[in-house]
């Protein structure tokens, strides 16, 4: 019998998803579910979020993720000694690509140093040590993205400036109707961690902040009124200015080549999720700041993206002020956050067993269970 149809080659699989599901996603929506076709293959079942979520701008924030998860199951294979080689299927449509995954012995292959870091990653949204990243740190950073991307980094005195776009845009986020309905699905209310979506411990605000929050999303009416009498400021300063400004920089990865397709979108998130490793490697902690990103392109590409024409007056004023805070550097970019030496977060998203994200292949069982 081959090894690609022992069991310990399909345990061997089992043991590379398990880590291949800690990818990052967002509003950890893990848009993929894995089918194992034999001690060697793995077939990854994807698809977008644009369709229900305003942040997943034409799919390619979810298609970063696919990277992200794709990038960590390769790291996660070299434990096993197996190289890894993904190609997309043919004829699977841009909003459900499906991708084949083959591992294959690589002698003297050694495993990843990034393993480690895998599960310990997450987002931390509270505020970081201010302590500026050494060259060391930096060039780690640099290195961790590859050849085909950069690293922008804001730093000093221009944290100001980010942390006033963060809280500006959230001003834009908190007042859109399709924005509400992301976040009340996604948040998980009295939790510290959650296996799907965000609790809300892990938001970054006070408790105090959090029932406010908890009561006036009952509705859209009810946040509406509630915006209206106390305006949005609270949450905003909690979640963004202050943490804008406490950390040790913000940073940008832009592409060398402008992404087109869902393979440039899928090799940036790669190139992303070696970079969130590596600074979990080195003991810092990071937050994505995408909302500005994902606005901007929107406004730049004469998208619709809400109903409101006063908030797409507000998104106007704001990709100005984003295309200001980053200047006429090369390249373009795919991601954004902030980072600095902090503690890893407690409250956090977490994953689901691997059977919950095993591709089903019976009519009517469906692939995410309710959340």
């Amino acid at each position: 019998m081959t090894p690609e149809h022992t069991s310990a080659g399909r345990d061997r699989i089992v043991a590379i998803l398990e880590k291949a599901k800690w990818a990052p996603s967002g509003d950890n929506d893990q848009p993929w579910r894995f089918e194992i076709l034999d001690g060697s293959r793995v077939r990854v079942h994807c698809s977008d979020t644009s369709d229900h979520c305003v942040y997943d701008l034409e799919g390619w924030p979810s298609q970063i993720a696919i990277g992200a998860m794709l990038e960590t199951m390769a790291i996660a294979a070299t434990a096993h000694g197996l190289a890894t080689d993904v190609r997309r299927c043919e004829g699977c449509s841009d909003k459900d690509p499906v991708f084949d995954v083959r591992f294959t012995a690589q002698p003297g292959l050694a495993p990843d140093p990034l393993i480690a870091a895998i599960e310990v990653r997450s987002v931390q949204r509270r505020p970081m040590s201010r302590r500026a990243l050494t060259a060391a740190e930096k060039q780690a950073l640099e290195q961790a993205v590859g050849a085909g991307y950069q690293v922008q980094w804001i730093e000093g005195g221009a944290r100001m400036d980010a942390a006033r776009l963060m809280y500006n845009n959230a001003r834009l986020r908190l007042l859109m109707p399709e924005a509400y309905k992301v976040h009340k699905r996604i948040i998980k209310w009295g939790k510290v961690t959650s296996e799907w979506g965000v609790p809300d411990q892990a938001l970054g605000v006070d408790n105090m902040t959090i029932h406010l929050m908890k009561w006036a999303m009952v509705s859209w009416d009810r946040l509406k009124r509630m915006n209206t009498l106390m305006g949005t400021w609270a949450p905003r300063l909690q979640m963004d200015l202050v943490p804008g400004l406490a950390c040790a920089a913000h940073f940008v990865i832009r592409a060398k080549v402008q992404p087109a397709s869902v393979a440039d979108y899928v090799a940036a998130g790669r190139a992303m999720q070696r970079f969130w490793l590596t600074l979990t490697q080195l003991g810092l902690v990071m937050q994505p700041e995408m909302t500005p990103l994902i606005f901007s392109s929107y406004v730049r590409n004469g998208r619709h993206f809400t109903d409101t024409g006063k908030l797409k007056e507000m998104a106007v004023g704001l990709a100005g002020q984003f295309d200001k805070l980053l200047g006429k550097q090369p390249g373009f970019p795919v991601f954004m956050g902030r980072l600095g030496q902090g503690k890893t977060a407690v409250a956090r998203s977490t994953r689901p067993e691997l059977a919950n994200l095993m591709h089903k292949t019976t009519p009517g069982q469906p692939d995410q269970p309710a959340a």
